[in-house]
């Protein structure tokens, strides 16, 4: 099977969907820190889809949504509008959790694909 880009109307459907199950104070804080719909680069994971779809900015700090690995992320960034390669992550987190971790740090990074032996 072929990986297919997630279009963006499945994007704000997921989030929508994902964000209905938030606890109050993590739906206000999205509302906070949200931003337009936009995809961002990261190469060269996302060169095939034009980037990850992006949903908020918490100062240097990106929460996007990584449609190959089916879950979202927050990575620093320098640039806005680019994942840095160093800062791609695969973990397979809910809004829910990747908002908690937006807001109050830490959280567990699930590292690139690394290639089987």
């Amino acid at each position: 099977m072929e990986w297919e880009p997630i279009t963006e109307r499945e994007f704000c459907e997921l989030v929508a969907a994902q964000l209905a199950m938030c606890p109050a104070d993590l739906r206000e804080f999205f509302a906070r820190v949200k931003i337009p719909l936009a995809k961002w680069r990261q190469s060269p994971w996302a060169d095939l889809g034009l980037g990850f779809w992006a949903a908020a900015v918490v100062e240097n700090r990106v929460l996007w949504f990584n449609d190959i690995e089916d879950g979202f992320n927050v990575s620093r960034f320098e640039e806005r509008g680019v994942i840095p390669n160093d800062e791609y992550w695969c973990n397979h987190d809910e809004l829910r959790v990747a908002l908690r971790i937006a807001r109050d740090g830490g959280g567990m990074k699930a590292g690139p694909p690394e290639p089987l032996s």
